[in-house]
């Protein structure tokens, strides 16, 4: 299981790569809407954070053959490497451009999954990663936690090689169960992040440390 941050602001970015083990980060253009920043100045400041982790970046086209020069733009235009993820929408256009942009050498993340067979023909079509919506599915009573289990199950069921990652969550309790159930990786935003790591117990238990160990830790250092 990897995490990466769900978020294009810096500060944000900066905090969590000087604290967590972060795998990378991903975007999409209502994240970047709202720093309001144009693509062209956010997503250089992001891979000065992200460094070798993990870049994916969504297209705004809506035909395969732009989603491809988009795609290719990208990795040329922030002279991006193997790290790079092109996250295409699974539209019947987004099937044909996950071919194209995998034929010219760029990786893809399979994303605004809401079915079983969506993320199955993602995979099948040669997505890298396949991203379903856990809280969007839960909006709609679609149980985002066993779809996004299903589909874990039949990646590893028929070997193929293509990962789940799963995105919008609302709850740490969510991103636990979908653990608890074999996903690859999730993309999360910063208070969550931050809420899964945290617990009073720890602040008390430190708390506690701090004063027994007062004229007990003789070593200068």
């Amino acid at each position: 299981m990897i995490y990466m941050a769900d978020t294009a602001n810096i500060e944000e970015l900066k905090k969590l790569y000087y604290y967590f083990p972060l795998a990378g980060a991903t975007t999409n253009p209502s994240i970047l809407a709202v720093e309001k920043k144009p693509i062209s100045e956010i997503i250089p400041a992001i891979a000065e954070v992200v460094g070798n982790g993990m870049m994916h970046i969504q297209v705004s086209s809506l035909t395969a053959d732009d989603m491809l020069k988009e795609s290719l733009k990208y990795r040329e235009h922030f002279g991006l490497g193997d790290n790079y993820y092109s996250k295409i929408p699974v539209t019947l256009e987004g099937l044909k451009a996950i071919r194209m942009v995998k034929d010219a050498g760029i990786n893809v993340t399979a994303t605004a999954i809401f079915t079983h067979q969506q993320a199955l023909v993602a995979a099948r079509a040669g997505a890298d990663y396949v991203a379903p919506y856990v809280s969007r599915l839960d909006n709609i009573s679609s149980h985002g936690i066993e779809v996004v289990e299903h589909i874990t199950k039949t990646l590893n069921h028929f070997q193929l090689n293509c990962k789940v990652l799963a995105a919008s969550f609302k709850t740490v309790d969510q991103v636990h169960r979908i653990v608890k159930r074999g996903c690859h990786s999730a993309t999360i935003n910063y208070a969550l992040l931050e809420a899964l790591r945290s617990h009073p117990m720890t602040d008390m238990a430190v708390d506690t440390f701090t004063i027994d160990s007062k004229g007990i830790y003789d070593i200068e250092f």
